[in-house]
């Protein structure tokens, strides 16, 4: 759609990129509203999001080098590529080694893991959604073709050229799907959130909707690589069902109820 916001030259800064950095803003914002409001040390909360939006860069890179390897494996000069490096990359993988880096941190820093993850979901759902506008304004995560009504056909010869989008051709709006889905997502942890829940609940919400959702959406997504286990499933599918199983152990771990009506008055 919009791959380049501003353009000067040869300079440019990418729609993505900025919608990549509000959404980590917006995200902040929301999880140190309610780490204070929880009374806890805001300065730790905010370190702990930067560890853990570097390890979901990192994962989600790893991920699609992992995905891709016979491709950067006969051509090993694509890892470091211009348009390799600013790929978003797989979002599972960055959840899950964002996950470990935070259980990591949380450890170092004697923070209860369940409690602390539950602050940070609202947030996550909300940057989510909308890091996919990101990917609809670049054009990356593009979806099948088909002739429905809301279909979209991208135009811009540069998003083609970096990404790989077929231009003129209308198709799913993947990136718009996951979007408002993470959107629902965010109002109902945030529901949940202002109405009480118990220790763990809002991770594991999180979790199994998010899997069914990405689950649902990856049958109409575009799919470079070839499916795995001779089955109708992609690999984030496949990822997404462990999710979805590790989010409903969680939820059937969940603690003692906590409101957010019960704010420490006392800041750590």
């Amino acid at each position: 759609m919009h791959p380049k916001l501003i353009s000067f030259g040869d300079f440019f800064l990418p729609s993505y990129g900025v919608l990549v950095a509000l959404a980590f803003l917006v995200a902040l914002w929301i999880t140190t509203k309610i780490a204070k409001e929880k009374g806890l040390n805001s300065e730790v909360v905010t370190n702990l999001a930067v560890y853990c939006a570097f390890g979901g860069i990192l994962g989600a890179k790893l991920t699609m080098y992992l995905f891709d390897w016979n491709l950067y494996w006969k051509h090993p000069e694509e890892i470091f590529a211009i348009s390799t490096l600013q790929a978003a990359g797989v979002y599972q993988g960055g959840l899950i080694l964002a996950i470990v880096v935070a259980y990591w941190y949380m450890r170092k820093h004697n923070l209860p893991f369940l409690s602390t993850a539950d602050l940070f979901t609202p947030g996550l759902a909300i940057a989510h959604a909308i890091g996919r506008m990101g990917c609809f304004a670049a054009g990356c995560c593009y979806g099948e073709k088909c002739d429905l009504p809301w279909a979209v056909t991208f135009t811009d010869s540069d998003a083609a050229r970096r990404v790989g989008v077929p231009l003129d051709i209308p198709l799913h709006p993947t990136q718009l799907y996951e979007a408002m889905g993470n959107l629902v997502l965010f109002g109902i942890l945030w529901w949940r959130y202002r109405h009480g829940y118990k220790t763990g609940e809002l991770l594991g919400y999180y979790l199994v909707l998010y899997s069914i959702l990405r689950f649902g959406v990856e049958f109409f997504r575009h799919h470079e690589q070839a499916l795995p286990f001779g089955l109708p499933l992609s690999l984030t599918q496949w990822i997404s069902l462990a999710l979805l199983a590790l989010g409903f152990y969680i939820l059937t771990k969940a603690g003692k109820p906590s409101s957010s009506a019960d704010v420490a008055d006392k800041r750590r």
